[in-house]
């Protein structure tokens, strides 16, 4: 066979013997101290105006605490609340036209993912930054809202 070039970098967290991988103990210890180091003198951050919950939840950039180092590419946890925000969302919006049985499967898959950022609320509680735990909040308030402005 020949070689085409092909690289096989081991992404894995912990080694065969159940170690953690140095360059994770380094991520890490950088992320704590980017944490301490913004959070001395940091200025909180304004409270965001509330959005119509037909639409998409406000969404914040994310921080350096959500990518890894060295690919910021990777999915963050704000990268799986938008998409199941986003899609809750349109389903939401889709339940609002349309005959009446496809308005109430629109409204049952909005359900499902509002149910499901419900469950990732419930799982994730006492393990999200400060700005984490108040986008998701937010998020779940909203589309709540919203689904219950329905009918739902």
């Amino acid at each position: 066979m020949s070689d085409r070039g092909l690289k096989v970098t081991d992404k894995r967290m912990f080694t065969a013997d159940g170690e953690l991988r140095e360059e994770f103990v380094r991520r890490q210890e950088s992320l704590n101290e980017n944490r301490a180091d913004s959070k001395e003198g940091a200025p909180s951050a304004p409270t965001a105006a509330p959005v119509e919950p037909a639409l998409a939840p406000p969404v914040e950039s994310p921080t350096a605490s959500e990518a890894p180092e060295g690919d910021p590419d990777a999915p963050s946890f704000t990268d799986l609340v938008r998409l199941l925000a986003e899609n809750a969302s349109i389903y939401l919006s889709e339940s609002q036209s349309g005959d009446p049985q496809t308005a109430q499967q629109h409204l049952d898959l909005a359900r499902l993912h509002i149910d499901m950022l419900g469950i990732l609320q419930d799982k994730t509680r006492g393990n999200l930054t400060t700005d984490e735990h108040a986008m998701l909040e937010n998020v779940v308030y909203q589309l709540r809202s919203g689904f219950v402005g329905l009918g739902g």
